[in-house]
């Protein structure tokens, strides 16, 4: 019996977190696991502005992603869905918005 489960993003990684970046924006980062997973998160045609955007569905003109190899380190931040404490706020921490993120499969190379 094979496995067919994908490795996702979360596979890769030490740690995926979100975190509050003050009440009006959202930041996500990516502690990878070492050099080679950080080569595959890093990599702009796997992950970039348009991704992040289809994901949380936000504008991608508004995305910030900061790429850190010394740290084997992808931050990416954006605006809420509504701001923090807000009357529609169901994430006043923003500690979930990470799982669409973390979950996302990774290419299989060749």
């Amino acid at each position: 019996m094979t496995d067919t489960t994908a490795t996702t993003l979360a596979d890769l990684a030490l740690e995926i977190r979100s975190k509050n970046a003050g009440p009006f924006w959202v930041t996500m980062e990516l502690f990878l696991r070492d050099a080679d997973a950080y080569r595959v998160a890093a990599d702009e045609t796997f992950l970039d502005e348009r991704v992040v955007a289809r994901l949380y569905g936000v504008d991608e003109s508004e995305i910030q992603m900061f790429r850190i190899p010394s740290l084997n380190v992808v931050k990416i931040s954006f605006p809420r869905p509504v701001s923090q404490a807000s009357l529609f706020d169901r994430d006043i921490h923003s500690g979930q918005h990470h799982v669409p993120l973390a979950m996302l499969p990774v290419p299989v190379t060749r």
